[in-house]
């Protein structure tokens, strides 16, 4: 959907103005993502993280809603100039609000570890997963920003992959000799990984998929 995304904002301050705002979204969220697998598994201490997690949030959610004020009132004024990208545009800034949702619940599982995750236990489970995530943030962008369809279906191949290393994880931990805390904690960060995956992904394949078909990646998966 977005191939042609650049050249259409070439003159049209609307769609660069809210174009900026969700990037600044997805910058927003990597920096959440970040600061919390610093802590969560580095162990490496935030001042204030939960004030900076909450504040970051709302900053998000605000730039939500800012984009969707954006869309509406330029619908209203010219309903039928940029339809497809607004509609598109309000699909994917819920993706990304949902970023934040993640970091945040992230977050709330360095509020339930009774003490601090051993990197290498964790390393035991999910190898690298976290810093593939981060990776792919600054993938999805790049496919966005470049409307690049190649890293667009590069996103879609590693969901594949991260999803299901996301379960099997889950029934890995399940199965372990884990205390409860860690066993708890490991398959709640497997779910919330699994999930940010997923929003990401949403978000790359808009460049490549029809309007009717984001959020259902799975069921197209070649992309013509």
């Amino acid at each position: 959907m977005f191939r042609n995304l650049l050249s259409s904002l070439k003159g049209k301050g609307f769609l660069a103005q809210v174009f900026k705002e969700f990037k600044d979204m997805l910058d927003h969220t990597q920096s959440m993502y970040e600061m919390v697998c610093n802590t969560l598994l580095d162990n490496i201490k935030e001042p204030d993280l939960k004030r900076k997690i909450y504040e970051i949030d709302k900053k998000v959610n605000d730039l939500q809603k800012e984009i969707r004020k954006r869309i509406v009132k330029h619908l209203s004024l010219q309903p039928k100039e940029d339809l497809t990208v607004c509609l598109l545009l309000m699909s994917v800034v819920k993706d990304a609000e949902r970023l934040g949702d993640y970091a945040k619940n992230l977050y709330e599982v360095t509020e339930l570890v009774e003490k601090p995750i051993d990197r290498s236990v964790f390393s035991q489970y999910f190898n690298n997963l976290d810093r593939d995530i981060l990776m792919m943030f600054e993938q999805t962008k790049e496919a966005f920003i470049e409307s690049s369809g190649s890293k667009a279906v590069l996103s879609w191949d590693y969901e594949h992959k991260m999803a299901k290393q996301c379960d099997s994880i889950i029934a890995k931990v399940a199965k372990s000799d884990l205390s409860v805390n860690e066993a708890v904690c490991l398959a709640l960060i497997a779910r919330h990984f699994k999930r940010l995956v997923a929003h990401l992904t949403n978000i790359a394949t808009s460049v490549v998929l029809p309007l009717s078909d984001l959020d259902y990646y799975d069921d197209k998966r070649t992309v013509e």
